[in-house]
């Protein structure tokens, strides 16, 4: 196991009727800018019970952050913290308006001219203004880390930041949120936690057992209640089992003394840019053709996986491992998610050579060793058409 440091300052508030405890954690004199997206909030009851624990609170409402929170919308709500003289953020979402919070923690202290720089030129925030969350959506994990996915229609950009200060002074969880989200939604984010523990767990073998079986059950627990929360959201047990799994998937503790990948997400989050694409179903676009294209190097990884994950006892361990993957694409094809980028759009031809120009633009090198070149990424998205 590899040498580590770790911390994470989030308190969290797990289970049900829980949102009213969000009063006594926001500082008394706080002013509050309440943000979330579309409104769905105001149709399921959750932006009543939100208001309502602020009742005692200065609150200005920031509606209509999208899915893939935008910079020119984001900047608008920036405004408003300087012109409001705001002190404190609330976050009620899913992992794009906590993205989006995030984003404002950092550009509100940001002495810089352009706040884009803080993704372009990878600032670290090491403290931001001070911000929780109330999850509406399980997928991201962004409700229990410091980092977040930010986009920008206007160059097709989407880009990573994040830093010590912008982890979430608490986070509210509770899992009757997930009774009145669309099952694509529900779908989203099951793939999208299971993608996240894949790229901590899918590298290779460094004698770290405990993360690897922590890794593990995650997955093992998301195919467990996937067909359960699909099938009836309102069923509390797996719906908690659902919402824990993807915090942890993304929390910090299953990454630590082990190698991390992140080619999958860095190659989806270009789909994402050029087509609109979920980012979920990016994840699962990707994911199987990078494991085949690296299978000598993951190959070990995908047997441990298959054997653990999948119960495959048969066979070589490339054996196991080429199952593994099949397994993998089979599973999320099961939840509804189609896996090539020709499901998505017939305008594929070309997106691996842009995407290959962007990398080699920004100096980028993929995987657990930095080894993928930006031409590896080619033959992988090429892969996945």
């Amino acid at each position: 196991m590899n040498n580590f440091e770790f911390k994470n300052p989030t308190k969290i508030i797990f289970g049900k009727d829980t949102i009213k405890k969000i009063e006594s954690e926001i500082p008394a004199n706080a002013k509050v800018l309440m943000l979330y997206g579309g409104g769905s909030i105001k149709k399921n009851g959750i932006y009543d019970q939100v208001t309502k624990a602020l009742s005692n609170f200065d609150v200005i409402e920031f509606g209509g952050i999208p899915a893939n929170p935008e910079y020119d919308t984001l900047m608008k709500a920036l405004k408003v913290i300087k012109d409001e003289n705001i002190s404190y953020l609330l976050a009620v979402g899913g992992g794009s308006v906590i993205d989006g919070t995030k984003f404002l923690s950092a550009a509100a202290v940001y002495e810089g001219d352009t706040p884009w720089d803080i993704l372009t030129k990878k600032v670290r925030t090491q403290k931001g203004m001070p911000f929780g969350t109330v999850l509406t959506l399980p997928a991201t994990g962004s409700e229990m880390n410091s980092g977040a996915v930010i986009t920008r229609a206007e160059t097709k950009e989407k880009l990573a930041m994040g830093g010590p200060g912008l982890f979430p002074e608490f986070s509210v969880l509770d899992p009757q949120v997930i009774t009145s989200i669309p099952e694509r939604q529900l779908v989203n984010g099951i793939t999208d936690a299971f993608t996240h523990v894949l790229e901590q767990y899918m590298t290779y073998p460094i004698e770290a057992s405990l993360q690897d079986r922590f890794a593990e059950s995650i997955m093992q627990t998301l195919i467990e209640v996937a067909p359960k929360v699909i099938k009836d959201p309102t069923d509390y047990k797996p719906a908690a089992d659902f919402m824990w799994s993807c915090t942890m998937a993304l929390n910090g503790l299953i990454q630590k003394g082990v190698p991390g990948d992140w080619a999958v997400h860095m190659m989806g989050h270009e789909l994402t840019a050029l087509f609109g694409i979920d980012h979920a179903r990016t994840l699962a676009i990707v994911a199987p053709s990078h494991y085949k294209y690296n299978f000598e190097a993951k190959k070990e990884k995908l047997a441990q996986y298959g054997e653990r994950v999948w119960n495959i006892t048969e066979g070589s361990v490339d054996d196991k491992a080429y199952a593994a993957i099949e397994k993998t694409e089979a599973f999320f094809q099961e939840l509804g998610i189609d896996t090539k980028l020709s499901d998505y759009t017939k305008e594929y031809e070309g997106t691996a050579e842009e995407i290959a120009k962007r990398f080699t633009e920004r100096g980028w090198k993929l995987g657990e060793r930095q080894a993928l070149m930006p031409e590896d990424a080619e033959k992988i998205v090429k892969m996945a058409y």
